[in-house]
């Protein structure tokens, strides 16, 4: 792991000379590190877990945090905002989540935790990076006096860019770590490929229905706003 962190040093001390003040890239790397030794030990009890409340308390939670690091870039974090963000993420996510763990999958129990959480983590994940790029363009252009419906247009092309990288680069580009894990276990290329397929339509499709649906929201918080004297 210490030899991992050499390039992202190398990042830190390049904003350091730049004067970028990194102490904000000092920080996430320290969060992320100490996050992902504590979820290590919280998901092996997870993993055994018979409780599905369990389940959905740890569901509950990923969603509550990535509304809230959804909103990280913007300038004003309000509660409505928030509740935006929530309801974008959250709804857009969990109907991502039933359909493919209830309908693609077929699970030995239909909350089996060594499913749903990293399918849940995959999906809020992905729709968390893109509601925060689309509602900081869409704040960004609504500044500059565009129309809500160009800032909306201009948000979700924006916001989709790296979900449709994404798409056009697999199998070229890249060998997206779930596919490359299946083959190094020894499962079937074909197989490792169909599963792959899934995640991709599930992360695309979750990120821009969230996206989606955040800016449906703007606009309405946006009207309501124009109309208050």
């Amino acid at each position: 792991m210490a030899i991992a962190f050499l390039p992202s040093l190398g990042v830190i001390l390049i904003m350091q000379a730049w004067r970028l003040e990194p102490v904000q890239a000092i920080w996430a790397n320290v969060r992320m590190l100490g996050q992902l030794l504590a979820v290590g030990y919280v998901l092996t009890f997870i993993f055994e877990t018979e409780n599905p409340w369990i389940v959905a308390g740890v569901v509950s939670v990923m969603m509550a945090a990535a509304a809230w690091i959804a909103l990280r870039p913007l300038e004003t974090r309000t509660s409505r905002k928030y509740v935006m963000a929530l309801g974008a993420i959250g709804s857009a996510g969990l109907v991502m989540l039933a359909l493919v763990t209830q309908l693609a999958l077929e699970l030995p129990r239909w909350f089996e935790p060594r499913f749903v959480v990293p399918i849940a983590g995959m999906i809020f994940a992905n729709a968390m990076n893109t509601v925060s790029l689309a509602a900081e363009r869409f704040e960004s252009e609504a500044g500059k006096g565009a129309s809500y419906i160009d800032a909306r247009n201009t948000a979700m092309t924006a916001a989709l860019i790296p979900q449709i990288n994404a798409l056009l680069a697999v199998g070229l580009v890249s060998l997206p770590g779930m596919m490359t894990g299946q083959i190094l276990s020894g499962v079937e290329p074909l197989v490792a490929v169909r599963y792959q397929v899934v995640v991709m339509c599930m992360i695309f499709g979750s990120s821009g229905l969230a996206a989606a649906a955040y800016l449906v929201a703007a606009q309405e918080v946006a009207g309501q706003e124009k109309h208050t004297p």
